[in-house]
């Protein structure tokens, strides 16, 4: 993997992380967010976000990274 695409990965992986913590997800099962790949976590969060009800408050959420 190149190294332009090996820091996507981790930015994205990142992200995702810190949403899941935002909503007081830390692990999946016996693992910690850290431990996960990239597919793994976004599907904790699409699952996350498929359990809301859906008219709730979440999906008008913004995520603004700030570099």
């Amino acid at each position: 993997m190149g190294k332009i695409l090996r820091q996507a990965v981790e930015k994205r992986r990142l992200e995702l992380i810190n949403k899941l913590i935002a909503f007081g997800i830390y692990k999946k099962e016996e693992q910690h967010l850290f431990e996960l790949s990239l597919t793994d976590l976004e599907n904790e969060f699409k699952k996350f976000i498929g359990d809301q009800h859906p008219h709730s408050e979440l999906e008008s959420l913004h995520w603004i990274n700030k570099n």
